[in-house]
């Protein structure tokens, strides 16, 4: 089975896997310890076809400590896939959203409305809904 990754590197961000049918096949919290999402991330790697990393850079009058803590946290979601040779690129926001056709501006209820349309049994919360759609993406977008 063919899978895509999708990750959304904010602290309050997630991994999600989906198959090449479009359903969600599982998801990761960032909230939870480095170790399990590493484990994750390699669990499923040797089935990954395509993984997609939102392209993140600070923003304005975002705080220092705030600022290294993304960083952070996206050097860490970029290494992941390197280490576990998941082919991947980074891609803006702008870019995601708008092939999923959800532009928030900022508005995760946006988001969040988008990824319960496309999944709708799945219960989507906002740490999960970017993932979720930047999953969906990969598969929609992955190299042929």
């Amino acid at each position: 089975m063919k899978l895509y990754m999708g990750i959304d590197p904010g602290y309050s961000g997630a991994v999600a896997v989906v198959d090449e049918h479009g359903a969600l096949h599982d998801i990761v919290r960032l909230k939870e310890t480095e170790h399990d999402i590493a484990r994750f991330v390699a669990g499923y790697a040797p089935h990954v076809e395509w993984g997609v990393l939102e392209r993140v850079s600070a923003m304005p009058r975002q705080g220092v400590s705030s600022t290294f803590k993304f960083g952070t946290s996206y050097g860490f979601c970029r290494g992941l896939m390197v280490c576990s040779a998941v082919r991947f690129e980074a891609v803006t926001p702008a870019t995601w959203q708008g092939v999923m056709k959800c532009r928030s501006k900022g508005d995760k209820n946006v988001t969040k409305a988008a990824a319960q349309r496309l999944f709708p049994d799945q219960k989507v919360v906002h740490a999960t809904a970017d993932a979720m759609l930047i999953a969906e993406y990969a598969r929609r977008c992955a190299p042929r």
